[in-house]
């Protein structure tokens, strides 16, 4: 099978500790070039991971012939300029989450693919996994009943005043960085769009960014409802509660590569929860799963995983929380 040649713009961690080991390990991926707009990065992750071409600036990486994709993980106010030059280059691009800052860059990049004609698709690696997958058929098939609600809880501590998740002029913060997950997946789950949100937003005095989120999301008759901080103890679970069961994941968001995850379903009679079975999934590599499901979608010629208009539509809701936190009312999505 001839494998999808990848370039990947910079050396952000994500890309090099996660994300490119995951994608060397899929059937459909070949990691072929690394840029950086310090040659002596590039040329050490590549020499660290055994990518065969480094670039001393993002334009080189682009302008390689030899390339058919690219994986951007660049700062979240780098991720609509570069796509865009990128999928001007001919280049089919996975662009880390959030996609955009707002929902305007989020159309801005809907034209720009429509007028390439490459793919183009947020890297919302959840929403191939298996056990996300899996969730959403127990769900479809009634057996905890009608979804009625979803809560969930996801934090890590961060005060590094460096990292980029902490500086609010290029889209720092909480709800940008992992408010997301549970936004997405609520919405993945529901299988529909909330009508209004209402969100609790306290900002770093320092920062200027959201440290701890709350938010309610309406898709009446059922409600989900998360909380997200960058300053608080490193947790994170989803429970889902239906009319005749539950459903918990254990790890939602950063499932282990290197060890099975599981899911357990409950169906109530022991409040405790002892009651619940458990299912578990076999040792995966989500990133592996994410690069092969979206290199397939360019070698079959059809949607990708996590298609722009859904991030539109994840852009939509995380605006409006954002919204909602500064005026304390509901918001319309």
């Amino acid at each position: 099978m001839k494998k999808i040649r990848w370039g990947v713009l910079g050396v952000a961690n994500i890309a090099v500790k996660k994300v490119i080991p995951g994608m060397q390990k899929g059937e459909r991926c070949d990691i072929s070039a690394i840029a950086s707009r310090d040659l002596t990065k590039a040329r050490q992750a590549a020499d660290t991971l055994g990518i065969p071409k480094a670039y001393g600036s993002y334009e080189q990486l682009l302008a390689d012939p030899d390339l058919d994709a690219v994986y951007n993980p660049l700062p979240n106010h780098l991720h609509v300029p570069w796509s865009t030059k990128a999928a001007e280059a001919g280049k089919h691009v996975l662009c880390e989450k959030p996609i955009a800052l707002n929902v305007q860059e989020a159309r801005t990049l809907i034209e720009v693919r429509d007028r390439t004609g490459v793919k183009i698709g947020e890297a919302f690696m959840v929403r191939t996994h298996p056990e996300w997958l899996r969730a959403r058929e127990i769900v479809r098939s009634g057996n905890i009943g009608e979804l009625r609600s979803i809560v969930s809880v996801f934090s890590y501590f961060n005060r590094d005043p460096q990292n980029v998740r902490n500086i609010a002029g290029i889209g720092g913060g909480g709800m940008m960085d992992i408010g997301c997950y549970p936004i997405t997946m609520s919405r993945f789950l529901f299988e529909r769009e909330p009508s209004r949100v209402a969100g609790l937003i306290d900002i770093d005095p320092e920062f200027r960014t959201d440290r701890l989120s709350s938010a309610l999301l309406d898709f009446a008759p059922g409600q989900a409802v998360f909380t997200c901080s960058t300053q608080m103890v490193p947790f994170q679970r989803m429970q889902l509660f239906g009319t005749k069961g539950r459903i918990e994941i254990e790890v939602p968001y950063n499932i282990p590569p290197d060890r099975p995850s599981r899911i357990f379903i409950d169906d109530g009679s022991q409040l405790a929860g002892r009651s619940a079975q458990v299912e578990e999934f076999a040792t995966a590599d989500q990133y592996t799963i994410q690069g092969d499901a979206f290199s397939q979608a360019i070698q079959d010629n059809r949607h990708v995983p996590v298609p722009l208009e859904d991030s539109l539509a994840n852009m939509a809701v995380i605006e409006a929380v954002l919204r909602s936190g500064r005026s304390g009312e509901w918001q319309k999505v």
